[in-house]
């Protein structure tokens, strides 16, 4: 899952960008509104980490942007203003969550995996679906077969790549929408990494566990 991290205080960001990519997601950080609200409009993100305080633009006025061109994409305030007008006004801006700092590293995971999981539809933050079951919270994946459960040893990758196409069975993936989830700015990618990890995937887990639709992409079939 790629995250956009807004904030600009060093500390704090790389703190947090550390924390994140140790839980295998892919994080792009700006440190000031004006970038931030380019970089909504030009990338694709499954949640915004978004400090108020920031440079040249207000977060308060990146999210009323964001929220303006109808963009749901799961955002989460994280700031060290405390007043409840301020909570108050970023929540009816469009906010989905709402830290103050100093927080939890543990909390702040926490509440990321459930507002992306409610973006996803997922009630249960535990996925299972064709005798496969995935946990995001502990990053394991293990195959189910006539009541019993059988660890499956994957990548960091490959284990990204399951997790992007087990939140949504049936929808197809282009190899370019699945390196956008997997990859930040910095992240160098060769021409057929997603070949690589589908390829290991299916040897781990079996040829039809993921569809290739010929000319489009992969998909994890529906049930």
């Amino acid at each position: 899952m790629r995250l956009l991290l807004v904030e600009d205080d060093t500390m704090i960001g790389e703190t947090v960008l550390d924390v994140l990519r140790g839980e295998h997601f892919a994080v792009d950080w700006v440190r000031d509104g004006e970038i931030a609200d380019t970089t909504l409009q030009n990338e694709t993100y499954d949640l915004v980490l978004l400090d108020l305080g920031l440079p040249r633009v207000d977060g308060i006025e990146v999210l009323r942007r964001l929220r303006a061109r109808r963009d749901t994409t799961p955002v989460l305030i994280v700031t060290a203003r405390d007043a409840v007008q301020e909570r108050i006004a970023g929540l009816n801006t469009g906010a989905d969550d709402y830290v103050l700092k100093p927080y939890d590293l543990d909390e702040l995971l926490a509440r990321i995996r459930a507002l992306i999981r409610r973006s996803q539809g997922q009630a249960d933050s535990v996925r299972e679906i064709h005798g496969l079951r995935l946990n995001p919270i502990t990053h394991e994946a293990f195959r189910l077969a006539d009541g019993q459960e059988t660890a499956v040893a994957l990548s960091a990758r490959e284990w990204a790549v399951l997790e992007v196409l087990m939140a949504r069975p049936g929808v197809v993936y282009s190899r370019t929408q699945i390196e956008d989830k997997l990859y930040g700015w910095k992240d160098e990618v060769s021409s057929n990494a997603v070949e690589v990890f589908i390829h290991g995937l299916r040897r781990k887990l079996g040829n039809n566990i993921i569809e290739t639709v010929r000319g489009l992409g992969y998909r994890m079939p529906a049930e």
